[in-house]
């Protein structure tokens, strides 16, 4: 607990930019936690005497084509996004962890195979795999969730590889090798202690990254059917058609999606310079 708080001092005290996009994550984590209670309408209520309506004080970020309440939509969209992003993000993070710790431990042969399966993988472009795997399966979250965290699991194995790369070859290392520790305890008490800063680090970061992309796929009409509403479904669909005549129905999702990526980005980056001990601000 101790450790904890003195780490949170350092965060705010050496990374203000990194400790307000923190603040400003768990925020969205919260509302996004407490939709139903705080949401001021439901997220399908319709009201056609109240359609395009600009924000007031009724309304405060305005209505849609349908005369829903657009704050409503984004505090519930805000549900969806947490959902995914944290599902998917810890999915990734364990497959990044299982692939790169077993290739960057054992070596040779093992090491081979599986980078040129990861080499092969990479090579296709990310959006692509995203749009025909939910093609075949269909929309719908659990879908999402899977194939965003193969997605980037796979490829984000790289970078806890070349952590276990340089922890490996450390002089604990070989000592609790040569005393006779299993394979089991070696991974568990040597490498996966030492490797934790880069993996919470590839966390936060994925974490931005799958709401971006389910968004992305939102937009194109493949992500959590409707009436479920989700930022990149807002943009795509009463967004995009009513823009001219009511700026505020991209506005409020777009700043939204925006604010949320761009603080998971700077607390990722900020937790990367506490915890690296490379890195100037970890000493």
């Amino acid at each position: 607990m101790n450790a904890a708080i003195r780490f949170t001092r350092r965060l705010f005290a050496d990374k203000p930019l990194g400790a307000a996009g923190g603040v400003l994550l768990l925020a969205f984590v919260i509302v996004g936690l407490t939709a139903d209670w705080i949401a001021p309408y439901g997220f399908n209520e319709i009201s056609p005497i109240d359609r395009l309506q600009a924000p007031s004080w009724e309304h405060w970020f305005g209505t849609d084509n349908l005369g829903r309440d657009l704050l409503s939509r984004c505090i519930h969209g805000a549900q969806l996004s947490v959902i995914i992003g944290c599902a998917a993000a810890t999915l990734a993070t364990l497959i990044s962890g299982l692939i790169g710790i077993v290739s960057g431990y054992f070596g040779g042969k093992v090491d081979l195979v599986i980078q040129r399966f990861v080499d092969a993988w990479m090579s296709f472009p990310d959006l692509i795999i995203l749009i025909v795997v939910v093609s075949v399966v269909g929309p719908g979250m659990p879908q999402i969730i899977g194939t965003l965290g193969l997605l980037l699991g796979i490829g984000g194995s790289r970078i806890v590889r070349s952590a276990v790369l340089g922890v490996r070859e450390q002089m604990y290392v070989h000592a609790a090798q040569s005393v006779g520790a299993s394979t089991a305890r070696m991974l568990w008490r040597h490498i996966l202690p030492n490797v934790l800063p880069p993996i919470i680090v590839l966390f936060t970061t994925r974490v931005g990254t799958v709401i971006l992309a389910e968004s992305g796929l939102a937009f194109l009409g493949l992500g959590v059917p409707p009436p479920a509403p989700t930022w990149g479904a807002m943009l795509s669909g009463s967004g995009r058609t009513y823009m001219f005549q009511g700026p505020w129905l991209a506005l409020a999702p777009g700043l939204c999606l925006t604010a949320v990526v761009y603080a998971t980005n700077v607390f990722g980056d900020a937790l990367r310079d506490l915890l690296d001990p490379r890195m100037r601000g970890s000493r």
